[in-house]
């Protein structure tokens, strides 16, 4: 039961994570627990936590649920990455383009958005908490060796 510490470590992580930004662009970062995905990260990280508390108390297995979780949790955090570097760079466009409006000069080129450290983090615990439930999948099988009786005797 001592392996169910190495998912409540993943969720620490995947827990503190969802308070880092995810998204930056120049000086502006995106991402994170006022936003609805980091939310939902942090609830999943609280779950995950959950589970294997239960499972090192009542020593019960709970490798299902917690690849659920850990896929849930990826997927939260891989889809809300790619959706926020779009809107950031939509809302950079819209911001360099109304600035040119404004001024009445040309527009100004606006930064790439860039992964933040919180992405990274994120992602790495929640494929770590995933590959710790996808372990139910392969279970060691019992050796099945006849054992030399002696007839001897």
């Amino acid at each position: 039961m001592r392996a169910y510490y190495w998912p409540i470590a993943a969720a620490a992580l995947l827990a503190a994570s969802a308070f880092m930004p995810w998204i930056s662009v120049g000086t502006r970062q995106f991402g994170g627990v006022p936003d609805l995905a980091g939310l939902w990260v942090l609830a999943c990280a609280l779950l995950a936590v959950v589970l294997a508390g239960l499972s090192i108390v009542t020593r019960k297995n709970s490798r299902h649920p917690l690849l659920l979780v850990g896929l849930c949790a990826f997927g939260i955090l891989f889809l809300a990455e790619q959706l926020m570097q779009r809107s950031a760079a939509q809302q950079g466009w819209s911001t360099s383009q109304a600035r040119a409006i404004v001024e009445g000069g040309p527009a100004q080129p606006t930064p790439e958005p860039t992964v933040a450290p919180g992405a990274y983090v994120g992602l790495a615990a929640a494929t770590a908490i995933s590959l710790f439930g996808l372990t139910v999948v392969f279970k060691r099988a019992p050796r099945m060796q006849a054992e030399a009786t002696d007839d001897d005797v």
